[in-house]
């Protein structure tokens, strides 16, 4: 792992999991005594049994969702019954309940699950919408991430991430980019997210630099309103890695011809890379914009250096 490169243990609270969740979810906090209480088990749970009061291989690590089913059962017991089950299950662990299909919640509730230190969520989505949206969710808040110093910028659709030494240009070379008509992801400091599902990885701002940059000289830029709304993108897969090396640390090492395939890897994914040397006079934006097409390119399939080896045979045997 390479310097200024951090991996993060992934956990969330149920704060977490609202903040995240909210839109797509359609979140609704009745009550919320116990938003930072850790999620044990990132899935969901319908604790039939448990309301009944079974409570052997409960599975209170997880958020526990009321469904239809569930809400209808605890409506057909005598109020103090029903208000003892609710107890029992958040004295046998439990710390918040999600009330699906708009349903209200019953009455006292509320007031003894704030007693006891717990949540109460409310959805207008069907109970087995929730659950299958709530697990995309739930993997999105706990899939591997990493924060390492690197600017990445969308080129020609492409998630390219500039990687070297401070002092290389890579936030100037970006804004050459973004002046191309490219699109800034994040300057200075990317956030990388694993797709586990998918094995890609995800490139992204930290939410206290989104759509800033820094150049030296000028000081903070905000690129929205420099350059207008289609200059920022919020993430991004990342397709191309550029690390920019001092021309003196890699004579000798350079493939003048394209053949050699580099990888970098993060997270356990690996991802296309190159090195561009960097010198006095030399166009690192017209390098970036070049090197990323031809990694498009290689991506569909084409070869430049194979073709031009099997050009060049082919004349001369003639």
């Amino acid at each position: 792992m390479d310097a200024g490169e951090k991996v993060e243990a992934k956990r969330f609270s149920v704060r977490d999991f609202v903040t995240e969740g909210r839109e797509r979810l359609h979140l609704e906090v009745v009550v919320d005594a116990g938003m930072d209480a850790v999620v044990g088990e990132p899935m969901t749970y319908r604790p039939g049994l448990a309301l009944t009061g079974f409570f052997e291989d409960f599975a209170w690590k997880r958020l526990q969702v009321i469904g239809k089913a569930e809400r209808a059962y605890l409506m057909s017991l005598e109020p103090s019954v029903r208000n003892d089950r609710i107890q029992a299950l958040f004295a046998n662990g439990a710390y918040c309940i999600i009330f699906a299909c708009g349903m209200d919640v019953p009455p006292g509730v509320a007031e003894i699950v704030r007693a006891a230190g717990g949540s109460v969520l409310r959805t207008d989505l069907l109970t087995r919408n929730f659950i299958h949206l709530a697990t995309f969710v739930m993997e999105r808040l706990t899939a591997p991430t990493m924060k390492l110093y690197a600017t990445t910028v969308e080129v020609a659709g492409m998630g390219v991430m500039m990687r070297g030494a401070p002092g290389l240009g890579k936030s100037e070379t970006a804004l050459g980019l973004i002046k191309h008509g490219n699109a800034l992801v994040a300057d200075d400091f990317t956030c990388l997210r694993k797709d586990v599902a998918s094995n890609m990885l995800y490139a992204s701002a930290s939410a206290a630099t989104s759509e800033y940059m820094e150049i030296r000289g000028i000081g903070i830029i905000h690129v929205p309103s420099v350059f207008g709304v289609t200059a920022v993108r919020g993430e991004k897969q990342l397709d191309f890695v550029i690390t920019f090396r001092r021309m003196e640390e890699v004579n000798g090492e350079l493939d003048r011809v394209g053949e050699d395939v580099r990888m970098a890897s993060f997270l356990g994914v690996e991802v296309p890379e190159i090195v561009i040397p960097v010198s006095a006079g030399r166009d690192l934006v017209n390098l970036v914009e070049t090197a990323a097409q031809q990694q498009k390119l290689r991506a569909a399939g084409h070869d430049a250096a194979g073709n031009l080896d099997a050009r060049l045979k082919a004349r001369a045997m003639q």
